[in-house]
């Protein structure tokens, strides 16, 4: 099925208790991650999305029970002068999780198909051929055990130039909205054909995308998160191992454990 965008533009805002949903996602979350260290899994969580459309808010939210030993938040930019002499896709070879290690990217290779496509940054030919470099990427890394989950983070116009005056408003927000805001959002018909691209040409079976309502915030936040969890319960073991006798033996010994 193609998706479209305007199929994400009317969810109802959060009804129920918020905080209690999000502490038992939060809770179902961290063991998620810990069965990836029981069991030696990868795993990439790749959001896009418009600018100050919450990516950052459910990644906020996502990893706040999680061992920062084991995840690494990825913030993407422009590419450096050293990464733009290389393939598009060499700057992220080394951003990718090893075993036992999720890696979170708030943005990511799909720059080449949206904003470097948009704005002129690459040639159309260099982004005509992305779309394969892309899934050839992807199902590589699929073929080889990491589990790939991409979300889309959607917002109207409205509720982006509602987002975009809050953070004018709000002086400890200010640094987050440039110039580079305006001119995005001055493309966004643009934007909105590379987006249709993007999802035609690369929802594939090993790393499919979906779509997050986030015009309010805590049904979108909830939704993402639920999202995530249900994905890769599914392709991560989440059996947990007995108790080893010998550290049990030790307990005993050291102050009288018996199990509960």
């Amino acid at each position: 099925m193609s998706i479209d965008l305007a199929d994400y533009e009317k969810g109802a805002p959060y009804k129920g208790d918020y905080e209690a949903e999000l502490d038992k996602l939060q809770e179902r979350l961290a063991k998620i991650q810990v069965a990836h260290v029981i069991h030696n899994r990868r795993s990439v969580i790749l959001f896009e999305g418009w600018d100050a459309a919450g990516k950052g808010g459910i990644i906020k939210r996502m990893t706040a029970q999680w061992d920062p030993r084991y995840y690494r938040v990825w913030p993407i930019a422009a590419p450096s002068a050293e990464e733009c002499d290389h393939h598009f896709l060499w700057r992220f070879w080394t951003r990718l999780p090893a075993g036992r290690n999720i890696a979170v990217f708030d943005r990511s290779w799909y720059g080449r198909v949206l904003v470097e496509r948009v704005e002129g940054f690459c040639s159309k030919a260099e982004w005509k051929r992305a779309y394969d470099e892309i899934n050839a990427f992807e199902q590589q890394q699929a073929d080889a055990g990491t589990n790939i989950v991409k979300l889309f983070v959607h917002i109207t116009q409205e509720t982006q130039d509602e987002q975009l005056a809050q953070r004018l408003d709000t002086p400890w927000k200010r640094w987050k909205t440039g110039v580079d805001d305006y001119r995005n959002r001055a493309r966004r018909a643009d934007y909105l054909d590379a987006l249709k691209d993007m999802f035609a040409k690369t929802d594939s079976k090993y790393a499919p995308w979906q779509v997050i309502d986030n015009n309010h915030r805590k049904a979108g936040r909830i939704a993402a998160m639920k999202h995530v969890a249900k994905t890769l319960e599914k392709l991560v073991p989440m059996d947990f191992p007995e108790a080893d006798p010998e550290v049990v033996k030790l307990a005993q010994q050291a102050f009288g454990y018996h199990p509960s």
